[in-house]
């Protein structure tokens, strides 16, 4: 089994003090992690440590995935919903950093990009401006824009606030599709719903952080907490 990230005893924050301490969880490849937890619990600077923004404080992180290799897909802002600039122009940018100095994409860029593109179901709007969209257009163009930077890992903030349930029904279902065709996912997320359905691990940050399968999580004191499930029973 492939450990793509180890997290070991990891201390998060910055130099003013710990946002989260003694995290311990590790993601083989084909897991799909979802990272939950209460704002202020440490979920965005996981994010930033990961991606290799932020160093960590304490503890170590390892595997065989480093931060430059994970396809991220960001919370969107206002500004960026915003963007004019064509699908096309959008995902084939993932694939930037494979260009090194070339000031071009070459045919195998190119064709990631299509690929991507076919995976997401948005072909048909290559030429569409960005910010002509619908939310959920734009949320699968993005995560083809992460697509073209990975083959192995996706890390997902939040990929469906914003999104009226119909389309963030769709996102999940693609993402779903993605891990199941191989794609490592890691998702921080404040839906426990989400988690239960999907997840094949759940990490909760928190007072008291819980790291394991999406069943023992259901089992756990923290599952049944914000599960409102009285003794551990849910559909699995």
């Amino acid at each position: 089994m492939s450990e793509q990230i180890i997290c070991k005893g990891v201390t998060l924050g910055y130099e003013d003090g710990a946002v989260a301490e003694n995290i311990n969880f590790k993601v083989n490849k084909g897991d799909y992690l979802f990272v939950l937890g209460e704002n202020g619990s440490g979920k965005s600077t996981l994010v930033k440590t990961l991606l290799g923004l932020t160093p960590v404080l304490k503890g170590e992180i390892s595997g065989s995935v480093s931060g430059k290799e994970i396809g991220y897909l960001p919370q969107q802002t206002v500004v960026q919903r915003d963007f004019p600039a064509s699908v096309w122009e959008i995902v084939i940018s993932g694939c930037l950093s494979k260009c090194g100095l070339r000031p071009f994409y070459n045919a195998q860029e190119k064709n990631l990009a299509r690929t991507a593109m076919e995976k997401l179901g948005i072909t048909d709007l290559q030429k569409r401006c960005y910010r002509d969209l619908s939310g959920g257009q734009q949320q699968r163009v993005l995560l083809a824009r992460a697509l073209c930077a990975t083959g192995s890992i996706l890390l997902l903030d939040e990929p469906v606030t914003g999104l009226d349930p119909l389309a963030a029904e769709e996102m999940y279902n693609i993402i779903d599709k993605l891990n199941k065709n191989g794609i490592t996912v890691i998702m921080i997320s404040h839906d426990t719903e989400a988690a239960v359905k999907y997840a094949s691990h759940v990490l909760h940050l928190g007072d008291n952080i819980f790291f394991g399968t999406r069943e023992e999580y259901i089992a756990s004191e923290t599952g049944r907490r914000f599960l409102n499930i009285k003794g551990g029973d849910a559909d699995v």
